[in-house]
């Protein structure tokens, strides 16, 4: 299990840089960073056969482990961060679900703290501001129109941990809300929306970049009536979130995203609940109950499809082997782009001197036998 590396060099893999795949490449790390040169007293770590990539990082995320991110206490928390931690997710964004505004407040508190301790990367609040035609596995009960006096409550309520909010930006207010957010340096998210093509634009030029799951919770891609989905591919502005486990997304529709988009533009998220690397049974997310059945979470009333069991090491795996991503492509989308959106990428999201040692290793397979964060062996290849 876990262990300090201190001085190592990771050698003989194949190493996914910026600039490319290296063959019988090396990683170098001294304390919690990656360094430019070997260290004296160095050992070395023979990954011959063996993938090293970037940490994942996860920009959509409500828990896992069978805790959860929108309702749990600290410690909850922290169980579902240490179970995407030994999936390669070493850098995680906690995800809201829709609440009662002084629920969603208080919470946000509790995860601002994480946040300052190091444990998460910031909060995203996915509801209560969504469309009541869109609302998937929200309370409609506890919907609201995106009135920017509440929008900012809630990002106070992080206290500058705030890194997105997602809204149906077609309901009123929601575009003086996207400015509002731009405004604080906050990511603007459309999801869980009825727009059309036109107010999808217009959403857009007011400052939103990302698509929350792209596909999920909005209208089809229709050829005369596009829709969101269409207006969110073709801007170059936006960054199209993806959950790649199968059940969400065809394999053509993620292919049609990557294509159109490109791979600068795609970030791959579990969208996880609480049965995220834990059994099938009954869970809560938020005020719902949700049944997991073969590793598919669905609400017990109505059915809808409720978050994901997916971690990111399975997302990953799946776009190579399955859906024939490219693997530096695929790093792009799960490391280096929700880093750099995230205001991260100074640190995190590459394997370049100077950044903390958040790195993954994958065997040929592409099944995942190391995880390093911050130089200590999460999952040590050994």
């Amino acid at each position: 299990m876990a262990g300090r590396a201190d001085r190592t060099v990771l050698a003989g893999a194949r190493v996914v840089l910026p600039t490319g795949t290296v063959e019988n490449g090396r990683v170098i790390v001294e304390g919690t960073r990656i360094a430019g040169s070997t260290p004296d007293g160095a050992r070395t770590v023979d990954l011959s056969g063996h993938w090293v990539v970037p940490g994942f990082v996860d920009m959509h995320n409500h828990g896992g482990g069978g805790a959860s991110f929108a309702t749990g206490t600290a410690e909850d928390v922290l169980t579902g961060v240490r179970t995407h931690r030994a999936h390669g997710s070493t850098t995680v964004v906690a995800s809201t679900v829709t609440g009662d505004m002084d629920f969603l407040a208080r919470q946000a508190g509790l995860l601002s703290e994480l946040v300052e301790q190091g444990e998460l990367a910031g909060v995203h609040f996915e509801g209560p501001f969504i469309s009541p035609c869109r609302k998937g596995a929200h309370s409609e009960a506890l919907l609201r129109d995106p009135d920017p006096a509440e929008v900012r409550k809630l990002i106070e309520a992080a206290r500058g941990t705030a890194k997105m909010v997602t809204l149906a930006t077609e309901l009123p207010g929601g575009i003086e809300s996207v400015r509002l957010l731009t405004e604080h340096g906050v990511i603007a998210a459309v999801g869980h929306t009825d727009a059309t093509y036109e107010q999808t634009v217009e959403a857009i030029d007011a400052g939103a970049t990302v698509a929350t799951h792209l596909y999920n919770a909005m209208p089809a891609l229709g050829h005369r009536a596009p829709g969101p989905i269409a207006a969110l591919l073709e801007d170059e502005r936006v960054t199209v979130e993806l959950i790649n486990d199968g059940t969400h997304l065809h394999p053509a529709a993620l292919e049609l995203a990557y294509h159109h988009a490109g791979a600068d533009r795609v970030a791959l998220i579990t969208d996880a609940m609480d049965a995220a690397g834990a059994a099938d049974g009954r869970y809560l997310l938020g005020p719902l109950d949700v049944e997991v059945k073969d590793g598919v979470a669905r609400l017990v009333e109505g059915g809808s499809i409720a978050g994901s069991t997916l971690t990111l090491d399975t997302a990953f795996r799946r776009a190579v082997t399955v859906d024939r991503i490219p693997v530096e492509d695929v790093v792009r989308s799960i490391s280096a782009n929700p880093a750099r959106l995230l205001g991260l990428d100074d640190r995190v999201g590459s394997l370049e001197p100077g950044k903390d040692a958040d790195l993954v290793v994958l065997d040929e397979d592409f099944t995942l036998k190391g995880v390093m964060r911050r130089g200590e062996w999460i999952v040590d290849p050994a």
